[in-house]
């Protein structure tokens, strides 16, 4: 792992980009140090510097203490996806453009993107977790999909903080019922692009016998601020 820059806010938090290998990715951390680690991903792989990302980790790592990292997986940012996602990609484009269903291009499109993003997401925590300010455990928030195959297949994670308005395969739905680890689910209960049926059969499935569900009105991007304060008080609650 190689740092290519860093910045201190005024807040205390120390925001510094690196490089792993050809994954990208940008470590907070706070004031005080060693801290435990928060993995953040936005849905479907969108890029680490979005702001409503960078406002979540800066927030997460300020006021709550944790350090967080995130990466660009391939097919986000500026890394070329595999040949499989740009194929998929390509298909979606077409089919919105066309007012075609879409349903079956995600569940190639979302699964081509969690396979890749996997292996990246793994070598990250093995190489944040031996960095002497991070001290685990590690627990995951933000993009469902990816933070189930996550959870199934790096044992080191041991809460999650999901959000259920992105497209989830059928094959992380059946991933779902081995997951056993704490979960919070948000939910918004008017999302237009992802069904309330849909997200509420996720959170049956999730195999976990602690999982907490928080629905609010409102559309994809309605999440009420204070649900970002809930979720780091339930990673305390598992994580500290």
């Amino acid at each position: 792992m190689r740092f290519t820059s860093e910045q201190r806010h005024d807040d205390g938090v120390l925001a510094r980009d690196f490089s792993l290998g050809d994954i990208p990715g940008t470590l907070w951390t706070p004031r005080t140090t060693p801290a435990p680690l928060i993995l953040m991903a936005h849905n479907n792989g969108l890029p680490r510097s979005d702001a409503r990302l960078v406002a979540r980790a800066r927030y997460t790592a300020g006021v709550h203490g944790y350090a967080v990292a995130s990466v660009d997986g391939p097919g986000s940012g500026d890394r070329p996806g595999p040949a499989a996602v740009e194929r998929a990609g390509a298909d979606l484009r077409r089919a919105m453009q066309a007012g075609e269903p879409v349903d079956e291009i995600l569940e190639t499109l979302v699964g081509a993107l969690v396979d890749a993003a996997v292996p990246d997401w793994t070598a990250t925590v093995d190489a944040l977790l031996r960095l002497p300010e991070i001290d685990g455990p590690v627990g995951f928030t933000g993009w469902a999909a990816l933070g189930i195959r996550l959870a199934v297949a790096e044992p080191r994670i041991a809460a999650l903080g999901l959000f259920a308005g992105g497209h989830v395969p059928r094959a992380q739905r059946e991933h779902a019922r081995q997951v056993t680890v704490p979960l919070l689910l948000l939910l918004q209960w008017d999302d237009e692009g992802n069904p309330r049926q849909r997200a509420l059969d996720l959170f049956d499935a999730f195999g976990s016998t602690e999982k907490t569900l928080h629905a609010n009105r409102g559309g994809h991007l309605g999440t009420p601020a204070f649900e970002l304060e809930d979720t780091c008080r339930f990673l305390d609650r598992h994580l500290r």
